[in-house]
């Protein structure tokens, strides 16, 4: 195989680190101003320590703050994000699962349907799910969130493209040779085929549902039901500049979460990625 020229190489290379640098500016200076207090926020040198470190008041502060209700914040977002993700990755594996494998008179539609949905920026849905919601008694409740957060259309779209490919017809006839229904074929044999998929949906599942702003903020009047993205939104409105390093403290430990599930799945994601790629 012949090898790029060496500019070429070089200029991909500085493209990639000023993208890079781009994405990861912003991270930087969160974690740099989540050590300084509120008077050395606003310093000259923005993207470095100050001599005070503070993170850990920070930290402590942010706990503290109206009875700690932060922490509360932060486990509606992990109930909303995590219980969310797994059932929208089942429902989305069922369903790309029996679209790609059990085609039926109406399938081709109801898939266009679902193509079609991906083209709906979330944010148009808010108030007609705020409108179904309240004729349902479910408003200003955690299921008013949480019920919306389940349904992916990308999660069926991939689930359903993925299945049609590593999902062998033989494997699922010799599973229904055996004895298997086809709900256990399913569960025995395609969710573990369709893995890899199933760890991509669940992740941009749970980021989309951990950073949902619109939806809390049009389904809940209860701060106790809130989660952190909307809880960090209303802190920053409502904090005078002595105040501002809760919410950028809270923002970075917000954050933490996202980068802990990513990292704890890329290994998962990598290894069914990789499975069956070489043939012995």
């Amino acid at each position: 195989m012949k090898r790029a020229p060496l500019s070429h190489q070089l200029l991909a290379t500085s493209v990639m680190f000023l993208v890079s640098v781009y994405f990861l500016l912003p991270v930087w200076w969160l974690l740099v101003s989540s050590t300084k207090n509120s008077s050395r926020l606003l310093d000259s040198n923005a993207f470095w320590f100050s001599d005070q470190f503070s993170l850990s008041s920070n930290v402590r502060d942010v706990f503290a703050w109206q009875d700690g209700v932060f922490a509360r914040w932060l486990l509606n977002s992990l109930l909303y994000a995590g219980g969310g993700a797994l059932l929208g990755t089942l429902f989305a594996a069922a369903a790309g699962f029996a679209l790609a494998k059990h085609p039926f008179k109406g399938s081709g539609a109801i898939f266009s349907l679902v193509i079609a949905a991906l083209l709906i920026p979330a944010p148009l849905l808010a108030l007609p799910q705020y409108l179904l919601t309240s004729a349902a008694g479910l408003d200003n409740t955690f299921w008013a969130v949480f019920i919306p957060s389940v349904v992916s259309p990308f999660g069926v779209y991939l689930a359903k493209m993925y299945a049609a490919d590593s999902v062998p017809e033989e494997i699922l006839d010799a599973a229904r040779v055996d004895g298997s229904g086809e709900l256990r074929a399913f569960w025995a044999v395609g969710l573990r085929l369709m893995s890899p998929a199933l760890v991509t949906i669940f992740l941009f599942q749970f980021v989309a549902i951990w950073n949902n702003f619109f939806l809390p903020l049009v389904m809940l009047a209860d701060n106790e039901l809130w989660p952190a993205t909307l809880g960090l939104f209303f802190w920053n409105n409502a904090q005078n500049q002595t105040n501002y390093h809760l919410t950028i403290t809270g923002s970075l430990i917000s954050v933490l979460p996202l980068i802990v599930a990513f990292l704890g799945l890329n290994r998962y994601w990598r290894a069914g990625l990789a499975e069956g790629a070489v043939k012995v």
